[in-house]
């Protein structure tokens, strides 16, 4: 009797652990590895946000890649100064002008938005293109891009992603044109007065009709002008990284001016170490707070294009930044303790 109660128990044991077991094999089976486990720990982050989150990441090296919400279109804001860059640099090395030549700014060329030279006087002011160039990209001056992109035109730039092969990005309008779209300003009817003026004209026009510019700025996602998806903007980043457009010294050029980058330092750059490189744009108006760039990974592991895009964001602009900088960190942690 004694021997076959001690049967069943190890044969009851043996079903326990063999269930156990079979539990713990089918989770082991469930959990997502690899690069779809960082999918999974950028999705956990995005869950639950009231708006759209576009992410595209890329191993430069190894071509490790991912996305979510990767050829959704979104509104660049001031991304858009990558590709703007491009062509500038393009028009240089075809020998339609210098990075030495002078601009003189004129008080109509100071324009509405971030920046410096607003807040200069004009005229008085005179700036090498390579000047300009540095205000777009560094501080993120909507004068000075707005100059350079009517000086290469907006269907230049187009042209030449075309022909790169990049279909889903568009330049369209200076920034300018943009931000008066958003607040729901016709800028064909203002678009030669200057700052003082436009600051009269808004109060005037917010006054007499303040459900308009609400309904602009609801609006202004939907207007399919000045847009990218993620997967694109990553992929023209990684084409000027490993030298795929222009030249080598033009693309080293465009790297050393996004490595120096002092917008959005929360984003992207938020929580990764202090010391990480990053060159990259920033972008923001209304519920789009976009960031898109390379992370330069220590120890030699490589480089990480990494484009996050945002719109209708119901957030505040810091909390969308801490979003940018959760999935930033997620991704460096990946790349590099699996690299």
């Amino acid at each position: 009797m004694k021997s076959k109660i001690s049967e069943i128990t190890v044969l009851l044991a043996f079903f326990i652990v063999f269930m156990q077991f079979s539990v713990w094999a089918e989770q082991e089976a469930q959990t997502p590895t690899g690069i779809e486990r960082l999918k999974k720990q950028i999705e956990g982050v995005i869950r639950g946000v009231e708006g759209e989150v576009g992410v595209a990441v890329k191993h430069l090296e190894s071509g490790q890649e991912l996305y979510i919400n990767g050829d959704m279109h979104f509104p660049m804001a001031s991304v858009f100064k990558v590709p703007i860059l491009l062509e500038v640099m393009a028009q240089i090395k075809e020998g339609k002008f210098t990075l030495k030549d002078e601009i003189s700014i004129q008080k109509t060329d100071q324009h509405l938005g971030s920046g410096m030279l607003s807040d200069l006087e004009a005229p008085g002011i005179k700036l090498s293109l390579r000047n300009l160039i540095t205000l777009m990209m560094i501080i993120s001056d909507n004068s000075a891009t707005d100059i350079l992109l009517t000086k290469v035109g907006a269907e230049n730039v187009n042209q030449r992603l075309r022909g790169y092969g990049i279909e889903e990005i568009t330049v369209n309008r200076t920034c300018q044109h943009l931000i008066m779209d958003f607040v729901g300003m016709d800028y064909e009817k203002y678009k030669g007065i200057s700052l003082d003026e436009f600051s009269e004209v808004y109060r005037a026009e917010r006054k007499k009709d303040p459900e308009a510019f609400k309904e602009a700025s609801k609006k202004f996602s939907l207007i399919m002008k000045d847009q990218s998806t993620p997967r694109a903007m990553n992929k023209l980043l990684e084409m000027i990284y490993k030298k795929e457009v222009l030249d080598e010294e033009s693309c080293d050029l465009i790297i050393s001016i996004m490595l120096e980058c002092q917008t959005g330092q929360g984003r992207i750059k938020g929580d990764l170490p202090s010391r990480t490189e990053v060159a990259h744009k920033t972008g923001t108006i209304g519920g789009t707070v976009n960031d898109s760039g390379i992370i330069y990974l220590p120890d030699n592991l490589g480089h990480v294009a990494l484009t996050v895009f945002t719109k209708d964001m119901t957030l505040k602009s810091k909390d969308v930044e801490e979003i940018i900088a959760k999935i930033s960190k997620f991704v460096y942690d990946y790349f590099y303790f699996t690299s």
